[in-house]
């Protein structure tokens, strides 16, 4: 079975925008890595400041493959970086045991 990352990023309010338009920019940076099978960014509408970065990946190596080669490169490229838009980050995984979709 898969496995999820989700990377909860702590975003002030006034951040937001910017979040959101960083990864509007980065479509199709992960989309054509080997063995990743999903993405979905999510905005939180109460009670907490933490976007959720989910992704599914077909396995472990799959996602270590991806960190240590495109998204490093991504975020290690020459010349001056941007302040990051989240003032922290940590990153959960999880194992894929059950999934179900619609039955139509």
């Amino acid at each position: 079975m898969s496995i999820v990352k989700i990377n909860v990023l702590t975003v002030p309010a006034e951040q937001r925008e910017l979040l959101e338009q960083r990864f509007a920019a980065r479509a199709g940076a992960v989309e054509n890595s080997d063995g990743f099978e999903w993405f979905e960014l999510l905005r939180p509408l109460e009670g907490t400041d933490e976007y959720l970065v989910y992704t599914r990946w077909r396995s472990e190596e799959d996602f270590q493959a991806w960190m240590n080669g495109p998204r490093k490169a991504a975020h290690e490229g020459g010349g001056e970086r941007p302040k990051p838009a989240a003032t922290g980050s940590t990153l959960w995984s999880f194992e894929v045991v059950q999934q179900a979709s619609p039955k139509n």
